[in-house]
């Protein structure tokens, strides 16, 4: 910046004797040569939020990515409920461990069923005097072969596949089928 007088045009702060300027100089402290307190905490504090943000793109990219099917996921969980000529005809079994039931039907047809009620995913009990199962949380009630007989389940109980090797009944409970409905191939016969 200048200053306009007359013809004469003078900086600001010049002093007319000296014809200098009367800013001082200022004298900066000198550095220390090791890293100060707060130094280090901000850079603790920035690695802390670098870790941070990574696993949180980490998890977001894992939640939005789809799964993928391994090899391990179809293995066979097999439980075994017992030997054919002790199951008796129309009864239901509860096999608590396996989550299913075993029902075996008046025509010998077996059907391992799921414990969980296909309206809200409740545990659904049996009850032998109404001769069939309910679930105590809406009151759906599904017939002896997993049919639904008063809503508001959607659709009939899901189902295990049954195995029977040499006179053995295995039930297969890696994966629940679903279905509509009952269906006479949905049976396993011995």
């Amino acid at each position: 910046m200048s200053r306009k007088t007359g013809n004469n045009i003078k900086p600001i702060g010049m002093d007319e004797k000296t014809k200098s300027c009367n800013v001082q100089p200022t004298t900066r402290a000198p550095q220390p040569s090791t890293p100060s307190r707060r130094l280090f905490l901000r850079n603790i504090w920035l690695g802390l939020g670098a870790i941070v943000s990574l696993e949180f793109l980490w998890m977001t990219f894992s939640f939005l990515s789809p799964v993928k099917n391994t090899e391990a996921g179809n293995i066979l969980k097999l439980k075994t409920v017992g030997e054919l000529k002790n199951i008796p005809k129309n009864t239901v079994i509860p096999v608590r461990s396996g989550q299913f039931y075993l029902v075996r039907l008046t025509d010998g047809g077996l059907l391992a069923l799921s414990l969980k009620c296909s309206h809200l995913g409740c545990s659904v009990s049996w009850d032998a005097a109404k001769n069939r199962f309910i679930c105590p949380c809406h009151a759906s009630e599904f017939a002896m072969n997993g049919n639904v007989i008063n809503p508001p389940a959607p659709r009939a109980l899901d189902y295990y596949p049954v195995l029977i090797e040499k006179g053995v009944v295995k039930v297969d409970t890696s994966k629940p089928i679903k279905r509509k409905e009952f269906k006479k191939s949905q049976l396993m016969f011995g």
